[in-house]
């Protein structure tokens, strides 16, 4: 004992605290940089500094409460089965239930009860609530968890959160007011509260009454629709394939002989180095109207933004941050942590390459009259030279010379779960694309360093100038090129798992990044997809600038996109609703679905007739 410091004696003492609380005797407790998690029974909390500062004390303590409750008082099957399927809907869900969980420990202990403000504090601190100007910029998930805190536990919203929940309180009482007052009867009965949390948002009008949801919508129909048009061989893979709780198996649909897993993996192993195939040689060129490239420097407008310095702000290949050997290591973590999954994201793969090369596929006009020869009309020629009707066509393809970029959001709140996810469909993503012709780029977007790096030491050196703008070293990583075959790009994506890479998002600039490569490239169709998980963040940035500085510059940014430029933008938002920043989103609760999730937005993107 004598050789330990106060910090460890903190961790062990909150290692006890926690184990009683959860009532678990084997949880352990590590500290991390990165955001606080828990995976099984190891729980993550923030690392406080040496000399222990009190705050510090109570926010690492407040993290390890919020988990231990959720161990002692959560069933996560129950959970999951009453849970709604609408994105909103179950965030609404789950923040509701995270409420109950520490109601339950807040009435019971005081001291848990203090932990757990502390915590609530540092997650309002970067949520978008804080800096909500319209009722619509207002995240539902926070709000009724804070409205619901304060039915069950008597505390009322912290000050800084009081302005955005003021501009949805008056809402959210008029239509379920009365669903608020009645949740604390069930507070002990998990089954019973989600009974009541789920009249809840049928009466905010973010689910349907059980007597609706038996009849099928017509977007339902539509579906229906659209998937029996994929064909029979889809029907007959689809009896063998067997049930599966996994969303992204629920959504593939596997071949029977030239699409099975096997054939998939040896395709790759046999595609040549140099697969670069180009498309669309003859295809539509001078039909469509199309925005011709220009210079960069015309491409951006005058933003209300700026970086206090961009000296030092670096874009790398994955290659350069880690040795060879351990990108080898790294991919095979990967490859080990999702090994379950692989043939689940294997179907969908061979889902969407059938979609796209079937519409790449050769077709012709017969009976023409000039052309090639007809193999079929060989015999008429013979016996019949004089006649005119034995040639054909080839009809032109309606598939347009594509590049997809997929820029994914390297923040420390994607650690864990969500980033290995996110690197496993961007693989599969660009080897199946790969083949069907259309090339794909790979970028990340994160910081340096946490709390501004070198940047925010040079800010300070210089006097600390008001309204610095930026204020953080920007790191943007490219994990493959678009002309870079996928066999020389499959271990970067490793890099991803690497233990401190993820640290702060600022999403405009990179947004901004990833667009001005793509707008000088040569190919007709451009398409950028964006795999965030929330708002952008940076503690440096926003400490010395307007709390709304990162969000208003993202919009801006996204806004001129979606209506300026040729670029085609969607985004997939995990964990938090993006569809508040984004025309094209959608948002999915589980980082498992983004497989499945990734597929259906390109396979929608490339479905689409441009007109």
């Amino acid at each position: 004992m004598a050789d330990t410091t106060p910090l460890d004696r903190f961790k062990s003492v909150l290692t006890g605290a926690t184990r009683a609380i959860a009532h678990e005797p084997e949880i352990e407790v590590a500290f991390t940089a990165d955001a606080p998690h828990h995976v099984g029974q190891v729980l993550r909390v923030p690392l406080p500094a040496r000399s222990l500062p009190a705050d510090q004390v109570a926010e690492a303590r407040g993290f390890a409460d919020a988990m231990a409750l959720q161990l002692r008082h959560h069933d996560t099957g129950l959970h999951l089965r009453a849970a709604p399927s609408d994105p909103i809907a179950r965030a609404v869900f789950d923040a509701v239930e995270t409420a109950r969980v520490e109601a339950l420990g807040a009435r019971d202990m005081a001291g848990v009860r203090a932990n757990l403000g502390h915590a609530l504090d540092v997650r309002l601190r970067s949520d978008p609530l804080v800096r909500a100007q319209r009722a619509e910029d207002v995240p539902l998930a926070t709000a009724l968890s804070l409205l619901v805190r304060e039915r069950l536990t008597g505390d009322a919203p912290p000050a800084i959160a009081e302005p955005g929940l003021a501009l949805v309180r008056q809402w959210i009482e008029d239509k379920a007011g009365k669903d608020l007052d009645a949740l604390d009867t069930a507070l002990d009965d998990q089954s019973a509260f989600a009974k009541l949390t789920t009249k809840l948002l049928q009466d905010l009008d973010l689910t349907q009454a059980p007597s609706d949801e038996m009849e099928p919508t017509e977007e339902q129909d539509q579906q229906g629709g659209d998937d029996e048009t994929e064909g029979e061989e889809d029907r007959d893979s689809e009896d063998d394939a067997g049930s599966s709780d996994s969303q992204m198996e629920m959504r593939a649909e596997p071949i029977d002989s030239d699409g099975d897993e096997g054939e998939f993996e040896q395709r790759d192993e046999d595609m040549p180095e140099d697969t670069d195939a180009e498309t669309g040689d003859d295809g539509e060129e001078g039909m469509m109207p199309v925005r011709p490239n220009r210079p960069l420097s015309d491409l951006a407008p005058d933003f209300d933004y700026k970086a206090f310095t961009t000296a030092f702000d670096e874009e790398i290949a994955a290659t350069e941050l880690c040795e060879a050997e351990e990108l080898t290591r790294l991919r095979a973590y990967l490859d080990q942590q999702l090994v379950h999954l692989q043939g689940a994201v294997t179907k969908l793969a061979n889902r969407l390459q059938r979609r796209l090369m079937a519409q790449q596929s050769r077709s012709w006009d017969f009976d023409q009259e000039e052309g090639i020869i007809d193999a079929a009309r060989l015999a008429r020629i013979v016996t019949s030279p004089g006649h005119s009707l034995s040639y054909k066509i080839e009809q032109e393809t309606n598939f347009r010379d594509t590049v997809v970029t997929l820029l994914i959001d390297n923040s420390g709140s994607m650690r864990g779960r969500p980033i290995s996810i996110a690197a496993i469909s961007a693989d599969i993503m660009a080897r199946t694309l790969e083949r069907c012709g259309v090339k794909t780029e790979i970028l990340g977007f994160t910081t340096r360093a946490w709390k501004g790096g070198q940047s925010r030491e040079k800010w300070l050196a210089a006097g600390r100038p008001a309204t610095p703008g930026r204020l953080n070293d920007l790191r943007h990583i490219i994990y493959k090129q678009a002309d870079e075959p996928y066999r020389r790009a499959r271990n970067s994506l490793g890099l991803m798992m690497r233990e401190g890479l993820l640290k702060e998002n600022i999403d405009g600039e990179a947004l901004l990044w990833a667009h001005n490569r793509m707008i000088t490239r040569r190919e007709e169709r451009k398409i950028l997809m964006v795999i965030s998980d929330g708002a952008p963040v940076d503690d440096s940035t926003l400490s010395v600038n307007n709390g709304a500085y990162l969000e208003r510059h993202l919009r801006q940014v996204i806004a001129w996109i979606e209506n300026r430029s040729p670029v085609e933008l969607c985004a997939i938002g995990i964990g938090h609703d993006v569809t508040r920043y984004y025309q094209r989103a959608v948002t999915i609760m589980d980082a498992e679905q983004l497989g499945g999730t990734m597929v259906e937005q390109l396979a929608s993107l490339f479905d689409t007739d441009k007109k």
